[in-house]
């Protein structure tokens, strides 16, 4: 459920941003690794064979999507398509298990994929994928991890190639007042801690938070908690904790809690106090960064949230970002929170095989860079491609990144991970103890199983 919102949320701001159309590049013109695509297509020709690909992306992502399929098929010779679905998860369940899939299913996130490799529905992709992936995106063996899993004999394998990915770990603030009142950007969690009680010795709200999101109000805390795990834990224990090998009641987990409680539960510290956390819609809580005067001056929030900043905010001039830190005490270094497509083999053939060798060309990502709504962790890409300031800047963070992780709710039986993981929140910011609110959700697990 927290995946399909995330979804919507991220459509509506590629709507949002469609002035910006998606265009065929000229060949040989741009910041495109032309001599890469040539080299490619003169080693690739599988004229007249077809590769079928089936994926959630509709409307401009599918549009954009498009671009890149016509220049492999320009490239070999094959007749790739691509076909977009809002309903691609129980789509390819059906297709697979009815004995026709499509060559390559395109995933919104890790659980379903695992799903599919488990019951022998995918290909693995083979030791020489992984060793590219690990070699050539920033925090490679993150996402090595991330498109692992079990086949149906239970040995573990690579079988999900991630393309196109999406960043939570942000903060959100209006550069005139950083401007105004002598703020710099806080390059560790220290002195982001510093900072927000340097703005109140000074008079002023450091935060806007808010939780309201209708049958889903809560979610936005569990992002601060799993960015927070990542921030005090270790990467294995945040994959512990997502898959329940950790208690959600250890103490790793209820001091992640708490940390996010330093924030949200100081009414100092937050626009309306404390008790108006919960009830704040998150798509209102923004908005204090742009009253006069303003009502906060920062908002953790993922890359979606321009769609509800006032409209005509320009992103990087009327408002801006920065990478939500890590502790520099707790020598974790710069881990990423954020979601992702993967791309799954569903009936293997040498063109199928091929589109993926495609994939791992800086010309494929360059061409989606220049497309709204793409990211990449490529560090060989072309930064000079991304449409704009603002995706090349979050591009940054990604190839940055030295530990990236999947929104861990998402990864959580449904129950949990968007039941009482975002109820327990709401009790927490009302009041709960950190320990009482993770130990009903831990109860709320154990149940499931």
């Amino acid at each position: 459920m927290k995946r399909r919102l995330y979804l919507g949320l991220a459509l509506a701001a590629l709507v949002a941003g469609t002035a910006q159309a998606q265009t065929m590049p000229t060949p040989g013109e741009g910041p495109f690794d032309w001599d890469g695509y040539d080299a490619f297509a003169e080693a690739s020709d599988f004229s007249g064979e077809s590769v079928t690909i089936l994926g959630p992306w509709l409307a401009g992502e599918a549009e954009a999507f498009n671009i890149l399929v016509g220049l492999f098929n320009e490239a070999t010779g094959a007749n790739a398509t691509y076909v977009g679905s809002d309903s691609m998860e129980q789509q390819i369940v059906i297709d697979a298990e009815a004995g026709s899939p499509p060559n390559i299913a395109v995933f919104p996130q890790p659980g379903l994929a695992a799903n599919m490799a488990a019951g022998g529905f995918l290909t693995p992709l083979g030791e020489e994928t992984a060793g590219w992936v690990t070699d050539n995106y920033a925090a490679g063996q993150s996402w090595v991890d991330l498109g692992t899993a079990a086949g149906p004999d239970g040995t573990d394998a690579l079988y999900g190639f991630f393309f196109n990915v999406n960043v939570k770990s942000l903060v959100w603030y209006v550069p005139e007042t950083f401007e105004d009142f002598g703020y710099e950007v806080p390059q560790t969690m220290e002195e982001l801690k510093a900072l927000t009680e340097q703005m109140v010795a000074d008079g002023e709200t450091p935060w806007c938070i808010g939780l309201g999101s209708g049958g889903a109000t809560g979610w936005p805390a569990t992002d601060w908690v799993e960015d927070l795990m990542l921030r005090t834990q270790p990467p294995e224990t945040y994959d512990a904790w997502v898959g329940n090998e950790l208690p959600f009641d250890s103490p790793e987990v209820v001091g992640a809690i708490e940390e996010f409680g330093w924030f949200a539960l100081n009414d100092d510290y937050v626009a309306g106090g404390a008790g108006s956390v919960a009830a704040t819609d998150f798509r209102d809580s923004p908005k204090g960064l742009f009253e006069a005067p303003p009502q906060c001056m920062m908002h953790r929030q993922a890359s979606f949230i321009p769609a509800y900043f006032p409209e005509g905010t320009e992103v990087g001039l009327d408002a801006d970002f920065f990478y939500f830190p890590a502790y520099e005490g707790k020598d974790l270094g710069q881990p990423v929170l954020g979601a992702g497509t993967l791309m799954g083999v569903t009936k293997d053939s040498a063109a199928t095989q091929a589109f993926l060798r495609f994939l791992q060309t800086p010309f494929a990502h360059e061409v989606m860079m220049a497309q709204p709504g793409f990211l990449t962790p490529l560090t060989a890409a072309n930064p000079e491609a991304y449409i704009d300031d603002t995706q090349r800047a979050l591009g940054e963070v990604l190839t940055n990144a030295t530990t990236f992780r999947f929104d861990g709710s998402d990864l959580m039986p449904g129950g949990v991970g968007a039941g009482t993981f975002w109820t327990g929140m709401v009790e927490y910011v009302g009041g709960k103890s950190a320990q009482d609110v993770a130990g009903e959700i831990q109860q709320s697990w154990d149940a499931l199983k």
